[in-house]
């Protein structure tokens, strides 16, 4: 991962662009998702198999509260389209993707 996403998103947090800033955090958080999974030789090409991942990795690092991480990028995914998300809620998710990316880039 080149951490593109990561780098706009803050960018995009700094200049109050909310909704553009949640489509860089969904998009850092799967671009994470997928290329642990292509290390692992797994095809990810669905919302639905991108769950099914991370609920394989939670299995294996219990500690880890990857599941919810997930569950937050995905409002985080909807916000791009819907813009719903008091801006405080995205800048409280947008760390907890940080500390997801973090976490699966040792798995890297």
């Amino acid at each position: 991962m080149n951490g593109k996403y990561l780098r706009e998103s803050r960018g995009l947090l700094a200049k109050g662009d909310y909704a553009q800033a949640s489509k860089r955090l969904w998009d850092a958080m799967a671009e994470m998702i997928k290329a642990v999974a292509a290390k692992r030789d797994v095809e990810l090409g669905t919302h639905r198999s991108l769950g099914e991942f991370v609920s394989r990795l939670q299995r294996e690092h219990p500690d880890w509260e990857l599941v919810p991480a997930l569950g937050l990028a995905n409002a985080l995914h909807a916000n791009f389209y819907e813009d719903w998300l008091p801006p405080d809620h995205v800048e409280s998710h947008a760390v907890v993707v940080r500390e997801f990316i973090e976490r699966l880039q040792t798995l890297l």
